[in-house]
């Protein structure tokens, strides 16, 4: 089995249905792949769609999310926080763009995302697994 991390881009192009969200959804729909997400990243979706359709339409997203094959990890351990930290203090990158990456590193996973802009250089320099929607 695979394991996928989704970064807050990822899930959003699937939900909003932009360029890339085909990919998410070959990821999604394919039984053998594990995929979770870091809840840090989920107030990321939550935050977009609030911030764009309003608090309904945010909520009614998160719980479609939570009854989805998605897992959310809401336990920051000891390992994702360190990573998260050594990231952040290591790359130019937002704190959400931390924990992605370090939940992707940390369990051997594949970041799904489309932040080239912030995180090109990482993938270039620590050996962690990217998917790239676009």
């Amino acid at each position: 089995m695979n394991t996928h991390v989704l970064d807050a881009c990822a899930l959003i192009a699937l939900l909003s249905h932009e360029n890339g969200a085909d990919k998410v959804a070959a990821i999604y729909e394919d039984s053998r792949n594990k995929i979770i997400m870091n809840a840090v990243n989920l107030l990321e979706v939550y935050y977009d769609f609030y911030r764009t359709h309003g608090k309904a339409t945010a909520d009614e997203m998160v719980a479609h999310i939570e009854a989805s094959a998605i897992t959310i990890i809401t336990q920051i351990d000891k390992a994702i926080l360190s990573e998260a930290g050594r990231l952040k203090a290591s790359y130019k990158i937002s704190l959400a763009d931390a924990f992605a990456v370090a939940q992707a590193k940390v369990t051997n996973g594949i970041l799904i995302t489309s932040d080239h802009h912030e995180l090109d250089t990482i993938e270039v320099n620590e050996p962690i697994k990217f998917l790239w929607i676009r």
